[in-house]
């Protein structure tokens, strides 16, 4: 493969801007993880040191492999919310004895580690990696269940009762997905730390391994309190669902550790014993760091997304040596895609260098095919405003050609791994492999804008329905108003299509450095190759 030249002056003022905003998104961004790692804050972790135990990321910190690392999925949900930035759940990727495993965590310090509808949209994110990816599923429980308060502190009883309902479905599915693993032969390792409540019970009683520690995990359907009011019984805690009780009566428990460092202990013994194999191809390309510097990234996206960047300046800085063996590059040249490498794994890359034509689009179904015969997975790195638009476009074929290429997105058997980097709006976002598609995973960078189109866009086609609207009525159309209202709704859906809100309700996998793409697409490659790698030559009807 040829090593693609870079045309990128680090010395232009462009440049220079570019790599001021970027710098100053990462520091809002460093500044939201700190938050987010300090959980329920400094009186709530005191507190739980007072009771000799460890803040969630310690327990995690301890149960990996040494200087081995870990992909914390989703780390700024909830950001902008009533809760607790992160929402009070650590779910990632980690090695343990060796192993790649999803990790959920309980933050004990954050509401009890109770249940709301940004975590449990984690947890299910959490489920659904290690389901398609083949991970064995280790939870450090301490829940108290469902948030009963609801309100996430918002005092606004009414909007509570309507969440509640949604996340109370969503939650409960955990029950199902946590068996559904053990039947496909994905283990499943409780760790309980603490009281584990109502709907957090059965998240050791779903699984297949259960570690409690002596005088201090508890886990019952209802607690004291409750078992009061149903019955009348008066329970206390040790018999109704202690540790000792669950490991010598009930059965509910395997393992029974003296304190939480025990505990992880047995965690990791757990691991080490499950005779784990990945089915996917290891690395079988040499891994050679790229030839031009990955803190060149910083300064290649524009705050200002209308401005235009070659998207092989990002690939040259990410991909094993800067080698890129691009396919039909002199056709549909607003996509570029080409075979390449990171950290060994062979992949397919897509990458937007404009609108997407008919041409780009055939091209891309066409890739998408030959990667597929040949079991490669797929990198798709967005700045897309959409697929073209317009009546000459539309007399050639755009509907019929954007659609072949969704068609090979949507019925692709590859792992899929997307980066948004730019803009990613409507069908465009679809075809290029995003979140709806069941990409294995999705990060954007902090330049990043997801909408159904862009702001401004979004603006004048509500002025033109609502003037269109008014004709028709015969009524007279209120000017001044119009642009008033068009200010407002601009505002607020440029607010809503920053990557950050994005990113805060759940929709990607997370924000990141954009230095670090290369090393994160390699982990993630990594942990998809756990599953067998198969690509399919089974697509839908295409209109030729």
């Amino acid at each position: 493969m040829s090593v693609l030249e870079s045309s990128l002056d680090t010395r232009s003022d462009n440049f220079s801007k570019n790599l001021s905003d970027m710098n100053e998104m990462l520091d809002t961004l460093e500044s939201l993880y700190s938050e987010a790692a300090e959980g329920g804050g400094e009186e709530a972790i005191t507190r739980l040191r007072s009771r000799n135990k460890m803040p969630i990321r310690e327990r995690i910190s301890m149960v990996l492999d040494a200087d081995s690392p870990f992909l914390e999925v989703s780390p700024l949900a909830a950001w902008r919310s009533p809760f607790n930035v992160g929402s009070g759940f650590v779910v990632g990727i980690g090695v343990i004895s060796g192993v790649e495993c999803l990790i959920l965590g309980h933050d004990p310090s954050v509401r009890a580690g109770a249940f709301n509808q940004f975590n449990s949209k984690k947890l299910m994110r959490g489920l659904e990696i290690a389901r398609e990816n083949r991970l064995p599923y280790v939870q450090f429980v301490e829940s108290a269940g469902a948030d009963l308060r609801g309100d996430g502190g918002d005092g606004d009883p009414e909007a509570a009762i309507q969440r509640e309902g949604g996340h109370f479905a969503e939650s409960g599915r955990l029950f199902y997905e946590i068996t559904e693993l053990s039947k496909l032969r994905i283990p499943t390792i409780s760790v309980v730390f603490g009281a584990s409540t109502a709907g957090g019970a059965y998240q050791p009683g779903m699984s297949d391994y259960n570690v409690f520690i002596k005088n201090q995990s508890k886990v019952f359907l209802g607690g004291p309190p409750l078992v009061k009011m149903a019955t009348g019984e008066d329970a206390d805690e040790e018999s109704l669902g202690g540790a000792d009780m669950h490991t010598t009566v009930s059965g509910l428990g395997d393992y029974l550790a003296d304190d939480e460092t025990d505990g992880i202990r047995m965690c990791r013994e757990v691991v080490a014993h499950l005779n784990w194999r990945k089915k996917g191809p290891g690395p079988t390309l040499s891994p050679d760091e790229p030839v031009h510097s990955a803190e060149d990234l910083l300064g290649i996206v524009s705050r200002d997304l209308k401005t235009p960047f070659d998207m092989r300046e990002v690939i040259a800085r990410i991909v094993d040596g800067s080698r890129f063996e691009e396919f039909k590059p002199l056709y549909g040249p607003t996509l570029v895609c080409g075979w390449a490498s990171i950290h060994g794994y062979p992949i397919g890359v897509i990458g937007n260098n404009g609108a997407l034509f008919s041409e780009s689009s055939e091209k891309a179904a066409q890739f998408i095919q030959l990667c597929n015969q040949i079991d490669v997975p797929l990198v798709f790195l967005h700045n897309i405003t959409g697929y073209i638009v317009g009546t000459d476009f539309e007399q050639g074929g755009i509907t019929k050609n954007g659609s072949k290429m969704i068609n090979a997105v949507a019925n692709s058997t590859v792992p899929h791994i997307t980066i948004i980097v730019g803009a990613s709006y409507g069908a465009g976002n679809y075809g290029m492999s995003g979140r709806a598609f069941g990409t294995r995973f999705t990060f954007i960078w902090p330049s990043a804008k997801i909408a159904v189109m862009g702001p401004k866009q979004m603006a004048g086609v509500m002025s033109i329905v609502q003037r269109a609207a008014a004709e028709r009525r015969g009524l007279k159309f209120d000017e001044e108003a119009d642009a008033k209202r068009a200010e407002t709704a601009e505002y607020w859906a440029e607010e809503r299509s920053k990557g950050l809100f994005a990113t805060s309700r759940v929709s990607d996998d997370g924000m990141i450095d954009p230095r670090d793409t290369r090393t994160i697409i390699g982990f993630v490659l990594s942990t998809c190759h756990n599953a067998p790698v198969e690509g399919t030559k089974e697509f839908g009807t295409w209109r030729m």
